[in-house]
């Protein structure tokens, strides 16, 4: 009789495509009960963006456009109008200033509103100390 000096190089890979798919499951229920707010965002960029078209978001829920106060249901039709007067309409501008504690889901809303009119949307940061 011979013996076998072998060694069995087989991996099982069902016990690890279990695992996987566990935390694949948690990590998508988690991220839904997660809220992400705006940080203090803090740049090294010295660019300054011209500000001709600003949207202000405060955390309780005001928005105001270029100074005054607006709702983010007329949001789109200021951006378009004002944007449209503009000499340089090509190289308008959206600022986004958001207060800490804006959800990113409001900033979101507005970098959508901008993408559909074709105006570039930027992020106003605070510079570093």
């Amino acid at each position: 009789m011979k013996k076998r000096n072998k060694v069995n190089a087989e991996f099982s890979m069902s016990s690890l495509t279990d695992i996987i798919f566990l935390l694949l499951i948690f990590f998508m229920l988690t991220s839904s009960l997660v809220q992400i707010n705006m940080p203090i965002a803090k740049s090294d960029s010295k660019v300054v963006a011209p500000v001709d078209l600003a949207v202000m978001m405060m955390k309780d829920g005001k928005v105001t456009f270029n100074g005054k106060s607006t709702t983010m249901k007329s949001l789109e039709k200021q951006i378009y109008s004002t944007a449209t007067g503009q000499s340089n309409n090509e190289n308008a501008t959206v600022t986004i200033i958001a207060e800490v504690g804006v959800p990113w889901s409001k900033v979101s809303d507005v970098m959508a509103i901008a993408s559909k009119l074709q105006v570039k949307a930027i992020i106003a940061t605070e510079a570093r100390k």
